[in-house]
């Protein structure tokens, strides 16, 4: 029976852009270009390794965003993902992690499943508990921020690295993971992936499609709220201490004075 791998990845902003908040206080997207999540093309490379090493694997990428999340699923797909699924609804704008958690658990279920690998945060929210909440919403183990991970014999095993030492961790499938950046180093997409990627499968679904009232989901039906935002302020220019036999008492002084010592 075919191992079947889902990865949830994420359409972010691409942290060099220059981001702004939009009239109700979510991220204007439309102002700054997205890509995939990079700490999810870790989780794309680990379940490519994984389905490398199985008798017979399928990997679906799973996305939850606008119609340019596609990009995101694009780019799984040429790194070697088999097909995709993609939940958009315009009742999913200003979704929050919890809402997006319930989402991504009816996708997956419906999707079918055996291991679930999601990144250990997404680059925009940075929460890192995404994974915890699908586990829980599905009803499975998790196994979370693995820097090495494997499946054999209907079971998932990794390892986790702490400050002062490491555990080896395993569950019975289906399981949910997260893996962290030091996992191992995303491949890149070949041309001929690339290419690939074009006639490989990408369903879209919706909320009805999920059983999910819009009032589960968006602005609205969100745990979290942005209260108010403003500008980071511009940035000022530094402070030159000149060296005149009394630098280095200046610069202790500088230090102390902003509490750096």
């Amino acid at each position: 029976m075919s191992l079947r791998i889902v990865v949830c990845v994420k359409y972010v902003p691409d942290a060099t852009g220059d981001r702004h908040f939009a009239d109700d206080l979510t991220l204007d997207r439309d102002d700054v270009d997205g890509l995939l999540s990079e700490l999810d093309e870790y989780a794309v490379e680990q379940a490519l390794q994984i389905a490398d090493e199985a008798d017979d694997a399928e990997i679906t990428v799973l996305t939850v965003g606008p119609e340019d999340a596609k990009d995101a699923l694009r780019k799984a797909l040429s790194m070697g993902a088999d097909k995709a699924v993609h939940v958009e609804d315009d009742d999913l704008h200003g979704t929050d992690v919890i809402g997006t958690s319930l989402v991504l658990a009816k996708a997956i279920e419906k999707t079918g499943y055996d291991l679930v690998v999601c990144g250990m945060a997404s680059t925009d929210g940075v929460m890192g508990v995404l994974p915890a909440l699908l586990s829980e919403r599905l009803g499975v183990p998790q196994v979370t921020l693995l820097s090495e991970v494997s499946v054999e014999d209907g079971t998932v095993k990794g390892r986790r690295d702490g400050d002062s030492a490491s555990e080896q961790l395993e569950a019975s499938l289906p399981a949910v993971v997260s893996v962290t950046d030091q996992s191992g180093e995303a491949r890149y997409p070949s041309f001929k992936g690339i290419m690939a990627a074009k006639k490989k499968p990408v369903e879209s679904l919706d909320l009805e499609d999920l059983e999910i009232e819009a009032d589960e989901v968006g602005l609205e039906g969100s745990w979290t709220a942005v209260d108010s935002a403003a500008e980071r302020p511009a940035r000022t220019a530094g402070a030159i201490v000149k060296d005149e036999g009394e630098g280095g008492k200046q610069l202790a002084e500088f230090l102390a004075g902003q509490k750096f010592i």
